[in-house]
């Protein structure tokens, strides 16, 4: 049988997900399934190493059944992945020995102050493009050597291996074969120099982390390993690797400088690409590897929001205050935009450009003339307005997209796309497949397999349905002004 498919793992922060991608980038089944988050601690968040690997496991054997083919038709899988979520295992039996440390975990936000001085963070920049901060691997990985017992004496006798969550589903899927990461997942480490495409001694020695610890670095599509035979039928090459919001600018075929995405899953993420120029944000915005292909590496700069579809979740589970996600369209609708209400979702603290891991939620301007629906419509607001944060740090840096490629669960939500347009002042597109993370990494598989290039994949990319601006200026301004007022009453400082 000729092999027909490309299979995407999409290793997500509250579930993972299978899609089978015909050779056209076409949707022919999707499984999800998701999985606990454990809080142990304020502002902890983890996740259990099995959870990962039996859920991936679990949907790829879905999708397998529901398509009713055998392995042996996937020509290729591309592995995208929740960034930064940091696990460290033994080298010989592959066991974690602490649960995965979550890329919104904020544990060593002390440690990270402490650390920090104009020096230090001024030779992160400049190394990393990063910035200090819990959300990064570095701290996360050096948490571990200090805290789990004998974890330190381990790591220095070469017995243990790090890996954010593409590494290790690698290690896993191969049998502990192979050991390695791609260039953008590295980049998110704070120990990986992204302009000599290397690890760092300085890096290394500042956090105190052993380099046989840390993968070989590889271009975002290369040859990572077969799986083996026996977890899905065959032994498959493993041919695109690339970190979530990365894997979403390649599907949205953003591959020309000045094009820019936003994904809208647990957190947001904008991404412009910058072409061949790592150009460092004077706004506190990160500078990343967008991807590396045959050795040559493209860069963006990127703004993180922690939590973006989260606070839908939340208001709907934690909360009930929502029937469903879906509900939060219909109830956003029965209220004007300007209804007075701001929901400040800064649960694990602000990203970029501010920042804060210490700033905590709240909702302000509650009055007795409350409802469900205004809290509704704040969440939704407090997303675009996020965005509109991130919009203006890329304004200041001289950067400034004329539309935005979107996907991600909440732009189903044709109000909050609505919004999210009139926010910005800016044309806002929805592609044709929103399934464009895991498309991403499908495109990259293919691309090492020999069945398509850029140019083809720049042509595949189709919008749906294109949002534009509805509120006049002084409307605009007067929201986001709202908007300001209640982040300066949650950020740490008073």
């Amino acid at each position: 049988m000729t092999a027909k498919y490309i299979l995407a793992i999409d290793q997500g922060t509250t579930s993972s997900r299978a899609i089978l991608f015909n050779q056209q980038g076409q949707v022919t089944s999707v499984a999800q399934q998701e999985f606990t988050q454990h809080y142990p601690h304020n502002g902890w968040v983890e996740h259990e190493p099995d959870d990962i690997l039996s859920s991936v496991l679990t949907t790829c054997r879905k999708v397998l059944d529901e398509q009713q083919i055998d392995a042996d038709q996937i020509c290729a899988i591309g592995i995208t992945n929740q960034r930064e979520t940091t696990l460290v295992w033994d080298k010989q039996t592959g066991k974690p020995i602490y649960r995965a440390i979550v890329w919104q975990d904020r544990r060593t936000a002390d440690y990270c102050k402490k650390l920090a001085t104009p020096a230090i963070e001024k030779m992160l920049q400049a190394k990393t493009g990063l910035l200090l901060d819990p959300y990064f691997s570095a701290t996360k990985i050096r948490w571990i050597l200090d805290n789990v017992p004998n974890a330190r004496q381990q790591a220095q006798a070469g017995q243990l291996l790090f890996g954010t969550v593409d590494s290790y589903l690698i290690w896993q899927l191969t049998g502990g074969k192979q050991h390695c990461t791609d260039a953008t997942n590295a980049s998110r480490t704070l120990l990986f120099d992204i302009h000599q495409q290397a690890w760092d001694d300085e890096l290394l020695a500042l956090f105190d982390i052993p380099e046989t610890m840390l993968p070989e670095v590889m271009d975002s599509a290369d040859e990572f390993g077969l799986t083996e035979k026996d977890l899905l039928g065959a032994a498959i090459p493993i041919l695109g690797v690339a970190g979530d919001q990365q894997a979403a600018l390649f599907g949205h075929a953003c591959f020309n400088p000045g094009m820019a995405k936003i994904t809208y899953g647990t957190g947001g993420f904008v991404m412009l690409n910058t072409g061949d120029n790592a150009l460092k944000s004077d706004n506190r915005l990160l500078t990343t590897v967008a991807y590396r292909l045959k050795g040559k590496t493209t860069y963006a700069i990127e703004g993180s929001i922690f939590m973006a579809g989260a606070i839908i979740k939340w208001l709907v589970e934690n909360m009930q205050l929502i029937p469903s996600a879906k509900q939060s369209e219909t109830m956003a609708r029965q209220v004007p935009p300007d209804h007075g209400v701001y929901v400040v979702p800064s649960f694990t603290g602000l990203g970029a450009p501010h920042w804060d891991p210490d700033a905590r939620g709240a909702i302000l301007g509650l009055t007795r003339d409350s409802q469900r629906e205004h809290i509704a419509s704040a969440a939704l607001q407090s997303v675009a307005y996020q965005t509109k944060d991130l919009q203006k740090a890329m304004q200041q840096d001289g950067l400034s997209p004329s539309s935005l490629r979107v996907d991600g669960g909440m732009v189903n939500n044709d109000w909050f796309l609505e919004f999210l347009s009139s926010m910005l002042n800016c044309a806002v597109e929805r592609p044709q497949i929103t399934e464009t993370t895991a498309l991403g990494v499908a495109n990259l598989a293919g691309i090492q397999a020999g069945l398509f290039d850029m140019q083809q994949l720049s042509k595949m990319w189709h919008c749906q349905q294109r949002f534009s601006p509805a509120l006049d200026e002084q409307q605009r301004n007067q929201l986001y002004k709202g908007w300001l007022q209640a982040v300066r009453r949650v950020k740490s400082q008073g």
